[in-house]
């Protein structure tokens, strides 16, 4: 049913992937701290572009708004408090860890 030959070429692939994953995490570690710092960078950089992009959003459409209905500040105002609500919430969403990718497992929640 099964070659031995090939049960032994895919043990050795295997082994081979192996090594290949502990070599790359050894060079992760060597670049360990540039690395963090540039996560947290653009962590922060994306939390500003969320809130900014929301705020401008909400204004662009209360702007629109009330150009169409000639109602000078008030569509602006809502869209703009609402628009400032909607890019906390997302940074919120964010730091808490809601937009997680599917199938994203906290590792230290699973330590129970």
């Amino acid at each position: 049913m099964t070659d031995p030959q090939e049960k032994d070429s895919l043990k050795s692939l295997g082994d081979r992937l192996n090594k290949a994953r502990l070599s790359r995490g050894e060079e992760r570690n060597k670049i360990g701290p540039q690395t963090s710092v540039r996560r947290g960078l653009s962590f922060a950089m994306r939390l500003g572009v969320e809130l900014v992009s929301a705020l401008a959003i909400g204004v662009g459409i209360g702007y629109i708004l009330d150009q169409w209905l000639d109602t000078t500040p008030l569509f602006l105002l809502i869209f703009f408090v609402l628009g400032g609500a909607a890019g906390v919430f997302n940074v919120y969403r964010m730091v808490s860890g809601f937009t997680q990718t599917i199938g994203y497992q906290d590792v230290t929640r699973d330590k129970d």
